[in-house]
């Protein structure tokens, strides 16, 4: 009897410990992945400080902050202003949507024209409202989330400081914590390696390799809209960034409208420009750097890594992003470790 009373009582402690933990899971999800794509740099400055750890994580834990927390930081500032300044400019009536859908109206083609009209004015005024009313809607809650974050600043500092100092501790102590935990769990030491060796490779190419390709899209796509004259070009850039998620079209349901409305309006050279650009720049990062970063390195048909980002996103928020595809690459190693134990038995 009391060997099943450990095995129950280590259970239960463990769930516990998980429900007090779950408010901060995204600090220590992204903490622990952070701390893991460190983990090279970290080493390399071991040695460098003559394994002084302390000094090794602290100096690991300003190059982040310097590289990466801050120009996050600085990017949604941005953002915010400008969705701020959209969502203004829409209640003014500076962004009039019903003078871009006339616009473009005048650029199309006689034939299609008299098509539109014969589908009659009424059904369009009704769409061009229904495109106001959600634009509005949209940009109020954007506006709501941007004030609320702005209003809540001591929240904003205390969350960050939690995540660094977490984040200090993992980078520290992160291998050590890591083979404790490989150590409790009822696997042979070659499944547990396996295991490690697939989780890590996916993570640090699903974070690396998608935060990389939307980068430079993302930026590559501003840059464009920028130069072009595009109001919101970080807004749309950010955009940009997002959907490149979605492989080959991703950044393409931006710039591929902004180059249409651009030639329809008259702007032949810019639509040119940036259809150019699109197709051969912004894609070719898409189609170049994603297969080498992603589907390579985890050994997942790229189906597979978008399909279980975008469902992990689905179902996990923002967090899915790395909970989606670490879902699937342990399910293709558990079931690949359980189908090698099984092919002796099937041979017999």
């Amino acid at each position: 009897m009391t060997g099943a009373v450990l095995p129950a009582l280590v259970l239960a402690v463990t769930l516990a410990m998980g429900w007090v933990l779950w408010p901060f899971f995204g600090t220590l999800l992204w903490s622990g992945v952070i701390a893991l794509l460190c983990a090279p740099l970290h080493r390399r400055l071991l040695t460098r400080c003559h394994h002084r750890r302390n000094m090794a994580a602290a100096l690991t834990l300003a190059l982040v902050l310097l590289c990466v927390i801050i120009p996050v930081l600085a990017l949604s500032v941005a953002v915010a202003r400008e969705l701020a300044q959209f969502y203004t400019q829409l209640q003014t009536g500076a962004i009039q949507p019903e003078r871009y859908w006339r616009e473009i109206s005048a650029g199309l083609p006689e034939g299609v024209q008299k098509l539109l009209a014969q589908l009659g004015d009424n059904n369009f005024t009704a769409l061009q409202q229904g495109l106001r009313s959600l634009l509005a809607s949209g940009g109020q809650a954007l506006a709501k989330q941007v004030l609320g974050w702005g209003q809540d600043t001591v929240g904003f500092i205390i969350s960050t400081g939690l995540a660094s100092y977490l984040l200090f501790y993992l980078i520290r102590d992160g291998e050590a914590l890591a083979r404790s935990v490989l150590r409790a769990l009822p696997l042979q030491p070659a499944h547990r390696q396996a295991l490690v060796q697939k989780f890590t490779a996916m993570v640090r190419a699903t974070v690396t390799g998608n935060l990389l390709v939307a980068a430079l899209q993302g930026g590559l796509g501003g840059l464009a809209f920028a130069f072009l004259g595009v109001d919101g070009a970080v807004l749309w850039g950010v955009l940009m960034g997002f959907l490149s998620l979605v492989p080959a079209v991703g950044a393409a349901l931006v710039w591929l409208p902004v180059a249409a409305h651009l030639l329809l309006t008259g702007s032949t050279g810019a639509a040119i420009a940036l259809t150019v650009w699109g197709v051969l720049v912004i894609g070719l990062v898409d189609n170049l750097l994603r297969p080498l970063l992603v589907g390579r390195e985890t050994h997942m048909p790229d189906y597979m890594v978008l399909i279980t980002t975008l469902g992990g996103i689905a179902a996990f928020g923002i967090n899915g992003f790395v909970i989606g595809p670490a879902i699937a690459s342990l399910f293709m190693a558990v079931w690949h470790i359980h189908l090698q134990q099984r092919a002796p038995t099937d041979a017999a």
